[in-house]
């Protein structure tokens, strides 16, 4: 606590006096709240001067993300981090409002309740018994299968799976054409098993189904016609219920899925946007809070002393 005070006593740069007057006369807050609002302030103060940030004006929107991942790796509660992200932004407008800096980047600052709200992430056991659920005898197993081991390859949305025509699949070159929002089209690698699923289905299944019907879409249903949004849900919940998952198991599961294996396997944030069709890295950053709570189950299942 002292630590805080000597952190935000020693800046003046951060106008820490003015905000608290602010405060207290401008918007009639308590005594404690206006503590509060000090002590969470002076938590931001020392983050960005350990990061040679000595002015408000040096803190970027990647730096106070950032900052509140800092937060979550300390083990503050969700209450408190929210309370933290509600003073940082009630800075910035008082800094903006009073000239002392041009933009505001805390406009976008992501909150605990955002990141529950990201979907359950399988393991690669549970991906294994999920891509082994569709069984041989039935019709449109290797359908099934194919559709489970391209959303997994590619993290594809599932409107950009339904869309898919054969002739995005661009086998060759193990690579797909997807078209997210706003037709906006992305090239994404498909991994050598996923290929095989879905070669094996172009090949055998596709052509009994197709019925003059399928528009050219890859996946097609029993009559032949594109698969739907609420086709391809009940291909996975079905196959989910078969491999015996407790927790639900949706199409974005397995997009997010996708993204927490790349990271959790090193793969670089950039790339992993760019094979989810993110415009905002930030929107990709969301799932390195899930390879953070994968390393910290690791510490604490295999470190003596963990």
């Amino acid at each position: 606590m002292a630590a805080d005070r000597a952190a935000a006593g020693t800046a003046p740069a951060f106008l820490v006096e003015p905000f608290a007057e602010y405060l207290a006369l401008e918007r009639g807050a308590s005594p404690n709240t206006v503590l509060a609002y000090r002590r969470d302030l002076a938590h931001l103060v020392a983050f960005l001067g350990a990061r040679h940030v000595h002015a408000p004006a040096g803190a970027t929107a990647a730096l106070l993300r950032e900052f509140i991942f800092h937060l979550k790796d300390l083990g503050l509660a969700p209450t408190s981090i929210r309370r933290h992200v509600s003073t940082t932004r009630t800075y910035f407008k008082f800094l903006v409002g009073e000239g002392h800096v041009l933009r505001d980047p805390s406009e976008r600052l992501a909150t605990p309740k955002r990141w529950r709200a990201l979907p359950a992430v399988l393991s690669v056991a549970e991906v294994e018994r999920l891509l082994a659920a569709p069984r041989a005898e039935e019709p449109l197993a290797w359908r099934d299968r194919a559709i489970l081991e391209f959303a997994y390859a590619t993290g594809a949305r599932v409107s950009e799976l339904i869309r898919v025509a054969v002739r995005d699949v661009l086998f060759d070159e193990g690579l797909v054409r997807l078209f997210g929002k706003g037709s906006k089209e992305r090239v994404v690698p498909v991994g050598r098993r996923a290929l095989g699923a879905v070669a094996l289905y172009v090949r055998e299944v596709r052509p009994k189904l197709e019925r003059g019907r399928g528009q050219g879409r890859l996946f097609l249903n029993a009559r032949g016609a594109p698969l739907s949004r609420v086709g391809v849900w009940g291909v996975i919940k079905r196959c989910a219920r078969r491999a015996g998952m407790s927790k639900r198991v949706t199409p974005h599961t397995l997009r997010h899925t996708f993204a927490t294996h790349l990271l959790e396997g090193g793969a670089d944030l950039r790339a992993v946007q760019e094979m989810l069709g993110h415009a905002d890295l930030s929107t990709t950053q969301l799932y390195t809070h899930v390879d953070r709570e994968y390393l910290r189950t690791v510490h604490r299942t295999y470190h003596p002393r963990a």
